[in-house]
């Protein structure tokens, strides 16, 4: 198995190729944003007995009865005067005092580098982008080189320290994840990988990397005098690599990123044991970012097509078309197609979805495709504006609308998780807000009952509503339920010799066991996110909220016989314009 690695530049041209063998809502003001950044304040520890209660509350629609009365006897244990869930944590307060912020570390150790599932599909996001009407490959080159002007621009906001400060509720936000997403990769390691940013050297790296025919190219984007290469010059650049990768016979070797961690663990330790393909390696993994030039997918029907894309951005679609065209632990990988697909695969443990999302638009905004159309799971029948007519939040509105689509597939509910941002403080990363409680389930039962008045179901509609907006509120400002507990987890980990019995009870494995996995990546460009399922039988849910309409992804693992994404994108269609109706209906008769 072999793939050619070969460095190209203006000021060098064409030189001998390296040969890689077998054996990676917020407001925006124009200020400094490392002005504010030691002056956030440290993500606190919520009380105890305040994360205790409203993890039993968020059990209630999940559990029985005889479950409910075991979890609670499990819970005052745990909260005897004097007991485990008190020296806990005092040890989870001691860790705050002494750490810029006590969770991020655990956070990034827990949720992506101690996992051993590949993260292709299970943890790296794709975004589609519109649609490009490219002629030929021509077309895709130009794109591709306008694309790369766009990122070295944003890179310079970033190298000055120019990028605008995001605030939220008039406080700044941490702005570190920003730095983290250009010169980082994820680099395998037997038991627990790691993330390195190459961009904190003495000596920054000043290429990318282009992958085409499975075969990957270093690409020197910076002159000698240091300024960015032109689009001509980028242009004439990727023509060369374009030209040089005409075989069709390489092995895809980038394939093996998208393993099992522990089987690509062990191919990448003899992997680099050769000098050539350590050094081939290290190139791909130092780069500033990875442009794909993926070759055409079979043509499909226009309804079928962006379901397509997004499953091109999420994985490459398989050994047969570009999945090898990948480096999956690369931090982040731009993907063109010569039939006009275009987005972007990121993988997510330097960063969450809004640095991305910012990213993605300052990019779209210098190439200019603002004005085109998109149609990636697109609900084009009202978007955020209707709800806040009638005084709801889009979010917790869509949230509920989910819950009812959901409820009406399965006739139950699930626990579900909506990520949350915590960058409000140091190097704050997520929270998750449990958006199934017992309010939620009283409107999706309500909301199918003959028996009920519509004006009852819109009370029960806004109270579940009102729920959602204060749990957020909640999480936002670091007082959620998940991250206290994986936290005081973390603490009995270490200082325990077992874990406490409520960390045990079949009950925690339930509500940790996310079927709808969703988030909301708001963005001004017209584009949808998409991400993975967090559990084999579940759901991964994306969405934009724009002004008149609503992009969604869904997807679901064909593997598993209960799950259709097809049949819950006609569910979670049908609960919106149900509970649109109903409001309508009662806002007449009032």
């Amino acid at each position: 198995m072999l793939c050619v690695l070969t460095r190209t530049a203006t000021r060098t041209g064409l030189v001998k190729p390296c040969r890689l063998l077998s054996p990676l809502p917020v407001v925006q003001i124009s200020e400094r944003p490392l002005v504010h950044q030691e002056s956030l304040p440290k993500l606190p520890v919520p009380p105890l007995q305040q994360t205790c209660s409203r993890y039993l509350a968020s059990l209630e629609p999940l559990i029985s009865a005889e479950e409910m009365t075991h979890t609670r006897e499990l819970m005052d244990e745990f909260l005897r005067p004097g007991g485990i869930g008190e020296r806990l944590q005092k040890s989870l307060e001691r860790r705050a005092r002494k750490t810029e912020n006590w969770l991020s570390d655990w956070w990034m150790q827990w949720s992506y580098l101690d996992s051993r599932m590949p993260v292709a599909m299970y943890t790296s996001p794709g975004v589609v982008l519109p649609k490009m009407h490219l002629q030929d490959r021509q077309g895709q080159m130009r794109f591709a080189a306008k694309l790369i002007a766009g990122v070295l621009d944003f890179k310079s906001m970033i190298d000055s320290h120019t990028l605008p400060v995001e605030y939220l509720g008039g406080k700044p936000l941490c702005m570190d994840q920003y730095y983290q997403v250009l010169s980082s990769c994820r680099i395998p390691g037997p038991k627990r990988d790691t993330v390195v940013n190459y961009a904190v050297g003495k000596t920054p790296p000043t290429h990318i990397t282009v992958v085409h025919n499975f075969q990957f190219f270093v690409l020197d984007v910076y002159n000698s005098d240091g300024s960015p290469l032109t689009v001509d010059q980028l242009y004439v650049q990727l023509e060369k690599i374009w030209n040089s990768s005409l075989q069709s016979n390489k092995e895809p070797v980038g394939i093996l990123t998208s393993n099992h961690r522990n089987t690509w663990g062990k191919a990448y330790n003899n992997l680099i044991k050769d000098k050539t393909n350590k050094e081939s390696v290290r190139a791909i993994q130092k780069s500033i970012f990875t442009v794909c030039l993926d070759a055409p997918k079979p043509r499909v029907s226009d309804e079928m097509y962006f379901n397509k894309v997004a499953a091109q951005m999420l994985h490459g679609g398989g050994s047969r078309w570009n999945s090898g065209n990948r480096w999956f632990d690369k931090t982040l990988q731009f993907i063109i197609g010569e039939d006009g697909s275009c987005g972007l695969t990121y993988e997510h443990a330097p960063a969450e979805g809004p640095p991305i999302v910012f990213l993605v638009d300052h990019v779209v905004d210098y190439i200019m495709v603002n004005d085109l159309d998109v149609r990636v799971l697109n609900f084009t029948h009202y978007g955020r504006k209707f709800p806040r007519s009638h005084k709801m939040s889009p979010d917790a509105f869509i949230q509920m609308a989910l819950q009812l689509a959901y409820y009406r597939m399965y006739q139950t509910c699930c626990p579900t998780y909506e990520s949350a941002s915590l960058r409000m403080f140091k190097l704050g990363r997520t929270e998750a807000i449990r958006s199934t409680t017992t309010e939620s389930l009283q409107f999706t039962k309500a909301m199918d009952d003959p028996s009920k008045q519509k004006s009852e179901k819109a009370a029960l509609l806004e109270e579940a509503i009102k729920v959602h907006r204060k749990h957020t509120h909640m999480a936002i400002h670091g007082q959620g339920i998940e991250r206290h507990m994986l936290g005081l987890r973390m603490i009995a980990i270490e200082d325990l010799t077992s874990l406490p019995d409520i960390f045990m009870d079949t009950s925690f494995a339930v509500a940790s066991h996310f079927n709808l996995y969703t988030s909301q990546v708001g963005s001004k460009t017209d584009c949808v996110m998409c991400l993975g399922p967090m559990v084999p039988d579940g759901y991964g849910i994306c969405y934009n909220p724009m002004d008149d309409h609503i992009n969604f992804a869904v997807t679901a693992f064909n593997s598993c016989e209960e799950t259709n994404a097809t049949r819950l994108s006609q569910f979670l269609e049908d609960s919106l314009l149900d509970m649109k109706t109903l409001l309508e209906q009662v806002s007449k008769t009032q």
